[in-house]
């Protein structure tokens, strides 16, 4: 099976200067962890996940174990309005990994889960066409399993 066969074609996108706070109200009410960034005929220019989001708000690992940082849970609630004030260029990322709609779903499967991705964009040269998510893939593989057990 495909990825053009599973993969949703129903997008929600943004572009690099849409506000943060309309972002996070799209993942938040849309249940998104990730929003692709698009520009012009939906060429890919950049992805926006709940981590860009979030991680400004914590210290970085490496301070936390050196001791050298706390979680003030008041800071990070501040550093969140921060967040929200900027534009998705401010923090999206811009190396953007995606897959071809071509692709056997078990490869983009693995291509997500050894990347730490719960979502990827579909994408053909540099236009985004789709998304796949793990949740896409899972529910093909049993469907295809329960037609296996009944035929």
């Amino acid at each position: 099976m495909l990825v053009e066969d599973v993969m949703s074609k129903s997008l929600k996108t943004v572009n690099p200067d849409t506000s943060m706070a309309e972002v996070v109200s799209m993942m938040c009410l849309y249940r998104l962890s990730g929003i692709p960034v698009v520009e012009d005929e939906n060429k890919l220019v950049g992805f926006i996940s709940e981590r860009d989001v979030l991680d400004p708000m914590f210290p970085k690992l490496e301070d936390m174990m050196d001791g050298l940082a706390a979680i003030d849970m008041t800071a990070a609630l501040d550093k969140y309005s921060d967040v929200v004030g900027l534009t998705v260029s401010d923090l999206m990322t811009t190396s953007v990994i995606s897959v071809g709609p071509d692709l056997e779903i078990l490869k983009a499967a693995a291509k997500m889960v050894g990347n730490r991705f719960r979502r990827i964009p579909v994408a053909v040269g540099d236009r985004l066409i789709g998304m796949l998510s793990l949740g896409d893939v899972h529910k093909s593989i049993y469907i295809e399993h329960v037609k296996l057990k009944m035929s």
